[in-house]
């Protein structure tokens, strides 16, 4: 009788474990997808601290203000920072269109913040302020990718030609089932993917334009590959064959 119920107790735990390890797994997923610690140190002494993001196209030098007594490996807390200074090393001559865009939305959201000195007066904000800058970075990187699927794959949706100005995305698309072909410009921010996007439509033949891209677009919700949903959703309600 002990040995039967050992048995169970033993299998009880088995299931339990088994459960835990789901569990386990399912959380290690949701770190994985909301980890935005895009940053990396390159270097840490009494002086200075540099940081890389983005495959060490940018970088962030952070000065230090005199060490305080007693702080012999220079991380207290209270530490005063003296400046803060972002630089692009990415070569925008031999970079693609995507990767020069998502470069353009860091720093536009970089010299959006002000002065980041005031932001980060001492060794306590730091983290915080390299949360931020990771959040950023991460989505604009997303966005990277997006295009440079639809750059390569745009032709499964009637994607006839993806172009970059500046911060606006240039989509021409042309559907002979739908009789239609129109270029759809999307002007996208550092905020993206978490507001909707401001565009408009230039009609070339047939009679999609604004309206209809409205349509679709407002039943498209913010959020992961906003830009990748919108163009499948076009290509789903607009460009296939009414029949």
């Amino acid at each position: 009788r002990e040995l039967s119920e050992m048995e169970t107790e033993d299998e009880q735990m088995l299931v339990q474990m088994d459960e835990l390890k789901k569990t386990e797994k399912s959380c290690r997923e949701i770190l994985e997808k909301y980890d935005f610690t895009e940053w990396e140190i390159t270097e840490w002494n009494e002086q200075r601290a540099v940081f890389s993001f983005l495959y060490d196209s940018v970088e962030l030098t952070v000065m230090f203000g005199p060490p305080i007594d007693g702080d012999d490996f220079g991380v207290d807390p209270s530490r005063t920072i003296v400046s803060l200074n972002f630089e692009c090393f990415l070569d925008v001559e031999q970079a693609p269109p995507s990767s020069c865009l998502v470069q353009r939305l860091i720093f536009q959201f970089i010299e959006s913040q002000g002065s980041w000195q005031e932001k980060c007066p001492t060794l306590y904000y730091l983290p915080q302020v390299l949360h931020d800058i990771s959040l950023v970075v991460n989505r604009c990187k997303i966005l990277g990718e997006e295009m440079e699927f639809l750059e390569r794959w745009g032709g499964k949706f009637n994607l006839l030609k993806t172009d970059i100005e500046d911060t606006e995305v240039k989509l021409l698309f042309s559907a002979s089932a739908a009789f239609a072909k129109f270029e759809l410009t999307l002007s996208v921010s550092p905020d993206y993917p978490c507001a909707p996007l401001p565009f408009s439509v230039q009609t070339h033949i047939g009679n999609i334009g604004k309206e209809e891209i409205s349509a679709v677009l407002s039943s498209v919700p913010v959020g992961h590959h906003y830009l990748r949903r919108i163009i499948t959703l076009i290509h789903r309600n607009l460009l296939q064959d009414p029949r």
